[in-house]
């Protein structure tokens, strides 16, 4: 039986005084990659936000690894080995590719830190020749290859990922989904919200859509690239 790493119980959100997510239910299992499409303003980032801890859910259940998380602080989640790659990238402009990864490690222990650099320099070469470049010179595909790499220094066991293609050229989006494959090759969790929808779902073990802040449709990746009203929606007929 597949271990749910993830689990959404009927939960709700607020973004301000709107109510942005409305008795969602969903789960993620352990090794998936699993993917939440929809449209601007439906509730996607809300989602990663209540699961992170802001906003806080007003009704319903997170929970993480079998723990209740609805009411924990966000830093605390994040020390559970949850790590996420925000939408527009937030790199730290004025530092260095390797200050902003020895960030992200700030909490790996000194003995596995030189492994976990490695690994994540094997993983994006082009960051290994721009380590003491200041991120904020780097092109937008250079800094989306940081920003996970940032995030995979924690060494998390669920990586969220948030718009990681928006505005990027095509030939670095394909790279940026060649490496979420390898991470899910090497066994992560990954919970992957886009709007490029044909790239994600081809991706994605199962997928998820979410429009005005209700789960409308789950189904695995490859049937939801075959439903006309996901097709009509999401990829141009």
């Amino acid at each position: 039986m597949d271990k749910v790493m993830l689990s959404f119980d009927k939960v709700s959100a607020h973004y301000g005084k709107i109510q942005a997510l409305h008795d969602v239910s969903l789960h993620i299992n352990q090794g998936e990659i699993v993917t939440l499409i929809g449209a601007n303003g439906a509730g996607k980032t809300t989602l990663l936000g209540t699961l992170c801890g802001d906003p806080r859910a007003t009704s319903g259940r997170v929970t993480f690894d079998g723990k209740d998380i609805t009411d924990w602080q966000t830093a605390k989640i994040m020390r559970e080995a949850v790590a996420i790659v925000p939408e527009g990238r937030r790199v730290f402009s004025r530092m260095t590719v390797e200050e902003n990864l020895a960030m992200g490690g700030f909490f790996t222990a000194r003995s596995e830190y030189q492994d976990r650099i490695k690994w994540v320099y094997e993983l994006f070469p082009r960051l290994w020749e721009r380590r003491i470049q200041r991120a904020g010179t780097m092109s937008g595909g250079e800094q989306q290859m940081l920003a996970i790499g940032r995030a995979l220094m924690s060494q998390p066991r669920l990586l969220l990922l948030d718009e990681p293609s928006l505005g990027l050229a095509p030939i670095i989006i394909q790279q940026i989904f060649d490496t979420i494959e390898q991470l899910r090759k090497e066994g992560m969790t990954i919970f992957l919200v886009e709007q490029n929808a044909n790239q994600a779902l081809k991706l994605a073990d199962r997928g998820y859509v979410l429009e005005n802040g209700h789960v409308v449709l789950e189904d695995t990746g490859d049937a939801l690239l075959a439903n006309e009203a996901v097709r009509s929606a999401y990829l141009g007929g």
